[in-house]
């Protein structure tokens, strides 16, 4: 594919270069909107030549598909009547999604040219919450009376459809506009025309709030394998829908931003190539200089125990290992914990069943570890190294620390999402950077604890 693209870039320069435009719009037309936009990466500043030889229809979905910068260049080199055309053929959540990235400059030109009726929708999606349902609906749906006839129905469908951004789903409404049914396309051509809307509408349906999280919203088109979910107020009147192809963006979104998140960085809503260092640098130095400072607990515990280690200065040695072995394991036991409440598939009320599994878990891989960890002790380092130092003892000492570390790091790397999304934070955040320091310092204190014990020291 990549080798495709770049034969596809090296043609369209070629016709640049020659000004041969017929051949390129010949080129162009028969590739979808999201390859022309991925092709617009490679040739920055001949993009608005490009993006005019297109025909209106195509330009749009172009359009839509390109990042946020490349969109503000566009508009700010449109005339008004280009602006127009482009805005008449976006759809309303698309324009939306645009009117939220841009300058308010650029806002300020594309709410001019949008006509009254589209300006009122745009305000209307803009007052909700940033990551409610509400923001990401679409105001451009069919809807249907229930006392309608087959007939009725169909030419109010060919009458309204153009402007629609979906008509697989059509909405059956009382005169309040309350959603009372729901009618698939496909019922509609099987019926006998003189049939009533309310005798072969579906009455049990599955809507959203405005105000739900776009989060679910999209795990909900999911998991019904829907098309299209009815978005109603609090008084259950229809107010817009949310399409599949919203609910993929969002869950790519959440997606990012779970991963930065764990990765200890604050997210960016901007390509990486297209992301400058200095925002890069904002995004991680916070995270870094707070598990610096909590890695401080670890540096007080090592120094309290000072006196051990020079007396049994082989115990140095393994700190490393038990340390990479806690972090790994309350990671691994924090990203199945994450996945599951993300998918709903685990809830607060599960926080015992999740710790008894995790539990037996960490026993089977502790043991497991720990057993592997002492024989390697004993034949690598003591006998085909040679070292002296490292004893039955010693090596027990090791075993049973990493066993209960191991213990601990499931056990704190399942508990921390599932608080954390208890009480309203993003369960991403509470992920390996803060689990690992934690877990360090567990770690650390059974590790001396049992060469105190063991050991007597």
């Amino acid at each position: 594919m990549e080798e495709e693209r770049r034969e596809l870039v090296e043609k369209i320069e070629e016709y640049f270069e020659r000004k041969q435009y017929p051949q390129l719009r010949d080129l162009l037309l028969p590739l979808e909107a999201a390859d022309i936009a991925a092709i617009c990466d490679d040739l920055d500043e001949r993009v608005p030549v490009m993006f005019r030889l297109l025909p209106k229809e195509l330009a749009a979905e172009v359009f839509v598909e390109l990042d946020s910068d490349e969109q503000e260049l566009l508009i700010q080199g449109f005339s008004n009547t280009e602006l127009k055309e482009v805005l008449d053929e976006l759809y309303l959540d698309d324009t939306v999604d645009i009117v939220e990235e841009m300058p308010a400059n650029v806002v300020k030109r594309i709410l001019k040219h949008s006509d009254p009726e589209t300006r009122k929708s745009i305000n209307e999606i803009l007052k909700y919450p940033e990551d409610s349902t509400g923001s990401i609906m679409t105001t451009e749906f069919v809807d249907l009376k229930e006392h309608m006839t087959v007939e009725d129905a169909l030419k109010r469908i060919r009458r309204t459809a153009p402007d629609k951004e979906t008509i697989n789903v059509c909405y059956v409404i009382d005169d309040r506009r309350h959603l009372i049914g729901l009618l698939s396309i496909r019922t509609l051509l099987l019926a006998e025309e003189d049939d009533v809307i309310g005798d072969i509408m579906e009455r049990n349906f599955i809507s959203v709030q405005t105000l739900d999280d776009q989060e679910t919203t999209a795990q909900a088109l999911s998991k019904y394998d829907f098309l299209a979910l009815p978005v109603v107020d609090t008084e259950n009147r229809l107010v817009g829908i949310v399409t599949v192809d919203d609910a993929m963006d969002v869950i790519e979104e959440e997606t990012t931003e779970d991963i930065e998140l764990m990765a200890a960085m604050l997210p960016s809503d901007k390509p990486y190539l297209k992301t400058g260092v200095f925002e890069t640098w904002k995004a991680r130095t916070p995270w870094l200089l707070i598990l610096m400072l909590s890695a401080t607990f670890t540096g007080i515990i090592l120094t309290h125990f000072e006196g051990a280690l020079m007396s049994c200065a082989i115990l140095t040695s393994f700190v490393p290992m038990l340390s990479g072995t806690g972090g790994n394991s309350g990671t691994q036991a924090s990203t199945a914990v994450i996945r599951a409440l993300s998918l709903g598939e685990v809830r607060f009320s599960d926080c015992i069943q999740v710790l008894w599994k995790e539990f037996r878990v960490s026993l089977c891989c502790g043991v497991c570890l720990a057993a592997a960890n002492f024989v390697k002790m004993m034949v690598v380092d003591r006998w085909l190294m040679h070292n002296p130092d490292v004893t039955a003892m010693v090596a027990l000492v090791v075993c049973s620390t990493l066993v209960c570390t191991v213990a601990c790091a499931k056990l704190v790397g399942c508990t921390l999402p599932i608080l954390a999304e208890k009480l309203g934070f993003d369960p991403a955040v509470m992920a390996s950077p803060f689990i690992s320091t934690i877990v360090d310092s567990i770690s650390l204190l059974i590790y001396f604890q049992f060469a105190t014990i063991l050991l007597g020291i």
